[in-house]
């Protein structure tokens, strides 16, 4: 799916030199990788203090049953 973005030129220059990529593209490939994990990495943290924490589960007992 080709669209056309604008983006900040400097700012891509700066990634291709920054990352040594071939292309923009590449570039602009893996910056967007990178944001997308990063913020699924970020989601994670919003769990913090909702997970019940259970120190007498046995999690290799568990591993028998598959």
């Amino acid at each position: 799916m080709a669209t056309n973005v604008l983006v900040d030129d400097k700012m891509v220059k700066a990634a291709v030199k920054l990352g040594k990529f071939k292309t923009k593209q590449e570039a602009m490939n893996v910056a967007l990788t990178e944001f997308v994990q990063r913020r699924n990495r970020l989601r994670i943290l919003e769990l913090a203090g909702k997970i019940e924490f259970r120190p007498d589960w046995d999690y290799k007992k568990m591993r028998g049953k598959r």
